[in-house]
């Protein structure tokens, strides 16, 4: 167990960070899967832009390595443009 003040407020801070990212890489992987599903063209490109939007934003805070976020962005184009 942590003996300093700091440590025991660095515990608690990573915790609920954790959930955050936790959440967050949750619900997109969710909306990912959903945009798979999709077999309408406009219903996913009306999709892409807000899963493009989370997936950078997991990168940028590094929950996901950028070329993972950058692989997944590919894929759902070629995904959209194959409809």
């Amino acid at each position: 167990m942590a003996n300093h003040k700091s440590a025991l407020k660095r515990i608690r801070s990573n915790e609920a960070k954790r959930l955050v990212n936790k959440y967050q890489h949750k619900t997109t992987r969710n909306a990912i899967k959903r945009l798979r599903e999709l077999t309408d063209k406009k219903e996913a490109e009306a999709l892409f832009p807000s899963v493009v939007s989370m997936l950078d934003k997991l990168a940028k805070k590094n929950v996901i390595h950028f070329n993972k976020a950058a692989n997944l962005k590919s894929g759902l184009a070629k995904h959209i443009a194959a409809l």
